[in-house]
């Protein structure tokens, strides 16, 4: 198992637009299995690279019934309906607001083995597309909240750091031993 320290909010990468993928190669799949393992631990539905401090258009997601996918250079084609649905972060933990997203996407992008995928997604999984391609475009959930609510918001961020200045933190499976 291969886990990532995951970047928080505050840390530069998450503000990146991340590049694009030239080929998918060893690299990019071993990156796909780290996040997999990583979103895993850390009992996700999504991650993007740059939430794991790597500038690549690369991402997975995975929503209960509606299988795990790998997006590499995802791009949505379609967007319909709308949905408003509560969203958290692995990057900003604990800190959960209403966001208004898409009912219905069709994404296209290369999956891990480098095929091109065409996904049409709707409810968790159109929402979770969507989210972690906002993360790719240097974008937190927290960005389509309102003026007011994301204060509030932030400042409950910053209440939960307790003075905590770093931007990293490590992901520990759920029943592993912590040490320090």
């Amino acid at each position: 198992m291969s886990l990532r320290q995951l970047h928080l909010l505050g840390s530069p990468v998450l503000r990146q637009r991340a590049h694009e993928v030239a080929a998918v190669d060893e690299g990019v799949r071993a990156l796909v299995a780290d996040l997999f393992d990583t979103m895993r631990a850390a009992n996700g539905v999504g991650l993007a690279s740059n939430q794991i401090g790597v500038a690549r258009r690369v991402a997975v997601v995975s929503v209960e019934g509606q299988g795990e996918h790998a997006l590499v250079n995802p791009v949505i084609v379609e967007a319909a309906g709308k949905q408003v649905g509560e969203e958290g972060c692995l990057s900003i933990p604990e800190i959960f607001g209403d966001v208004e997203r898409a009912d219905r996407v069709v994404v296209e992008a290369m999956d891990e083995r480098g095929e091109r995928r065409r996904i049409e997604a709707t409810g968790m999984l159109a929402r979770a597309i969507q989210h972690e391609i906002d993360h790719l475009d240097g974008i937190l959930f927290l960005d389509r909240v309102g003026p007011l609510k994301r204060r509030r918001l932030l400042a409950d961020w910053k209440k939960s750091r307790k003075g905590d200045t770093g931007y990293l933190k490590d992901v520990v499976p759920e029943g592993s031993a912590k040490l320090g």
